[in-house]
């Protein structure tokens, strides 16, 4: 007999593949496997259409236009592109939020260190809510990038993106949005809303990983960071992941025809989980701004409870996480919860807990009654 496989709750980690993306995938890998550049055949004019195909999908999704996607192999390249590849004006002054993702704060970092850019961090309040007046007041002091996220991947704060970009725009700032978590879970106006770049992950929306896109608003250049060949506008070389590409667009097609009803089913859910949490976990913390998250997203924190000491007692029945999944295993304080001033206790038990559209009622059910018991299991431990 088949053991049970643990129920998947990391959904902001990565998502499993759409059946109806991957069967995308599979026709461009095996039948339609022909080179985009190759010009000289039938075989190369249809993966170069399914290209264009794909760039009318993404930009529908997002409200851009096909002629601003440019494919990368996801949104950490595509983020590296902008910081990296910014016109050189001199040293760049910079402003990020505190809780942007590593490969934002990272790569500003070693900009730091090499004498490259000056880094300014923008203030946020203990639901990582984004300070408006300080934004504005950097703004009116000159900037070469802002960068805001349009969704924390940890507690799932939504930020007021259209606000951000209408300061951006006011002050004539180049604005790049990571919105790995967002697209796809909310909408996104990248011409409306002033964006200049935004970063897109295919595997946060039901398509493969290895497969992203940055949207370059029209009029924008950027120096690439990988040579060979000058595709995409000479801003991104290199043969194109076509079955990805194709998956991706796939999955965004899928998400604009599903979205709106799908996120509503996954809030539902999600309340229906921390409910039944907090039925029986009288202590139990929410994090982050409750008003303004993911449908998806449940963070929380147990006082006295080691985070570690739950998922050691879980994790060969629910999949769920201590923090963000983007430093490849590193066992850190997150700089997330630290950025929003949570106090340590809370930080120690802090739990990720993300649903997404291949959740059910009865896995949440499970997952409640699995992660109770493994609580008062661990408090009778550490309590008596």
């Amino acid at each position: 007999m088949l053991s049970l496989r643990p129920i998947y709750l990391d959904y902001h980690a990565t998502t499993p593949v759409d059946a109806r993306v991957a069967e995308v995938v599979l026709y461009y890998m095996t039948t339609v496997f022909g080179n985009a550049s190759s010009i000289d055949h039938i075989y190369g004019d249809e993966a170069d259409s399914a290209i264009k195909q794909t760039s009318k999908q993404v930009a529908d999704l997002v409200g851009a236009l096909p002629r601003e996607v440019i494919f990368t192999s996801g949104a950490t390249e595509s983020i590296n592109l902008v910081l990296q590849g910014l016109p050189n004006s001199g040293k760049k002054r910079i402003a990020v939020l505190p809780v942007e993702h590593k490969a934002v704060l990272d790569t500003c970092e070693a900009l730091s260190k090499k004498g490259l850019a000056e880094i300014l961090f923008l203030h946020v309040d203990r639901q990582g809510k984004l300070d408006l007046k300080h934004l504005e007041q950097v703004c009116t002091e000159g900037l070469s990038l802002l960068c805001i996220m349009a969704a924390n991947n940890e507690i799932g704060t939504i930020y007021p993106i259209q606000a951000v970009g209408a300061i951006a725009q006011k002050y004539n700032i180049p604005f790049l949005c990571d919105g790995s978590q967002a697209v796809g879970k909310i909408p996104i106006e990248f011409t409306e809303w002033g964006i200049t770049y935004l970063a897109i992950s295919g595997h946060k929306l039901y398509a493969p990983k290895g497969i992203g896109a940055l949207i370059v608003k029209k009029g924008h250049y950027l120096e690439p960071i990988i040579h060979g060949g000058g595709h995409q506008k000479g801003m991104r070389s290199g043969t194109l992941n076509v079955p990805g590409i194709a998956g991706l667009g796939e999955a965004c097609r899928l998400r604009q025809l599903e979205m709106a009803v799908d996120e509503r089913v996954i809030a539902a859910k999600r309340d229906r989980l921390q409910t039944l949490l907090q039925e029986r976990i009288s202590d139990l913390v929410i994090n982050g701004d409750r008003a303004n998250r993911l449908s998806g997203n449940l963070h929380v924190s147990i006082p006295g409870i080691p985070s570690k000491a739950i998922i050691v007692r879980i994790r060969d029945r629910l999949a769920i996480s201590t923090g963000s999944a983007c430093s490849s295993g590193v066992e850190a304080p997150s700089h997330v919860l630290q950025a929003i001033s949570l106090p340590a206790n809370l930080i120690e038990g802090a739990l990720r807990i993300s649903i997404g559209k291949f959740t059910t009622d009865e896995d949440c059910d499970r997952a409640a009654n699995i992660l109770i018991a493994a609580v008062l299991e661990t408090k009778q431990v550490i309590f008596g």
